[in-house]
């Protein structure tokens, strides 16, 4: 493995999030209590493991940013608007997320559920964009070499 290949780890690891998330969110809504808990326990041990890769990827790279290759107006704009999002929501999840486990955690599961109903739209965002943002600067619009 090399550093190149670790974006491509993190998308799947983001991908993997993002259904662990939905398989909670349907589990839940089923009264599938355990399993809610296990898929979404998996999904943040999943997060975690991609925020590792993440930092590390930055250490290697010496916090060099991947250029973006996408040169119509409109297709920055997308992207910009998406990463700009992305990274203020995922700053948010860092703090939400654990809040949220923990409460479920301590069995105080009125406040779980409404913290969740804020939590749950806002990881799963983070975790969608997070791959849809390797897309657009690993597959779909790559920076052309200098």
């Amino acid at each position: 493995m090399t550093v190149q290949d670790i974006p491509t780890l993190n998308a799947a690891l983001n991908a993997t999030a993002t259904v662990l998330i939905l398989a909670g969110f349907v589990l839940i809504k089923q009264g599938k209590r355990e399993a809610h808990r296990a898929a979404m326990l998996s999904a943040g041990a999943v997060s975690a493991v991609f925020l590792v890769g993440y930092v590390a990827h930055k250490i290697l790279v010496k916090g060099v940013h991947t250029p973006f290759g996408g040169e119509s107006p409109a297709i920055r704009a997308i992207y910009y608007t998406m990463l700009f999002t992305h990274i203020v929501l995922a700053i948010a999840i860092a703090w939400l997320v654990p809040k949220t486990f923990a409460m479920a955690l301590k069995g105080d599961f009125e406040r779980h559920k409404r913290w969740a109903k804020v939590t749950f739209p806002i990881w799963l965002y983070v975790s969608v964009t997070g791959v849809l943002v390797y897309f657009f600067l690993y597959q779909w619009w790559p920076a052309s070499p200098a």
